[in-house]
């Protein structure tokens, strides 16, 4: 009998360097040849092996220097929200650094440096389409996505070549400001305007 592994649900928070809208979603390369970014997840509902992770949030701030896709080349510091016991920590860890196979560990196979790992209060909401993120005093962002013409639906990006979500269509927004200050770890921008993207995601994974 299969056994869930992970099953996540909740949003995802995410901006980068690049202008409006983001190359990496279909392969292209960043604009100015690298991306600073980061991804964060909020789990309103998640269980990892077991261990119930709902209403914590993971976030990876991550440089990335060429293609989104080039495997191994990303250099990424993860903060997981300092209400997780170690169990949560290390259960969450576990998964998005992809040492429990499935979609995230395709997803972490890009990854080639994790310069630290870290615990930090963590504020990631959506309210009415606006998304709003703080890690402690290093990660601050604020973001909306573009609408129809009537100002009423979301765009939405689906089936596109890459995502951080992978089978959940994503929404593609812009930041008003997005900026992380951790230059201990060579991590240290401040951007307006730039692309963002945000989703409401479910990913799942079964052994």
């Amino acid at each position: 009998m299969e056994t869930v592994v992970y099953d996540l649900e909740g949003t995802l928070l995410e901006a980068c360097s690049c202008g409006v809208l983001c190359p990496c979603w279909v392969g292209a390369d960043p604009d100015g040849g690298e991306c600073n970014s980061f991804n964060a997840y909020k789990f309103d509902h998640g269980v990892i092996n077991g261990i119930d992770v709902s209403g914590l949030s993971f976030i990876n701030v991550c440089h990335i220097p060429g293609n989104v896709l080039a495997p191994g080349s990303w250099k990424v510091v993860s903060f997981v929200d300092d209400r997780a016991t170690d169990e949560q920590h290390q259960a969450i860890i576990d998964a998005y650094h992809g040492r429990l196979g499935g979609p995230l560990a395709d997803l972490a196979g890009l990854v080639g440096e994790v310069v630290a790992i870290e615990r930090a209060p963590i504020v990631h909401e959506t309210s009415n389409g606006k998304g709003t993120l703080r890690v402690g005093q290093v990660v601050s962002a604020e973001m909306e996505p573009f609408r129809s013409p009537d100002g009423v639906a979301i765009t939405t990006l689906r089936d596109s070549l890459f995502s951080t979500v992978p089978g959940s269509p994503a929404y593609v927004a812009q930041a008003h400001h997005h900026r992380v200050n951790l230059p201990q770890h060579g991590m240290a921008w401040s951007f307006e305007g730039r692309n963002a993207i945000q989703s409401d995601y479910h990913i799942t994974h079964t052994a």
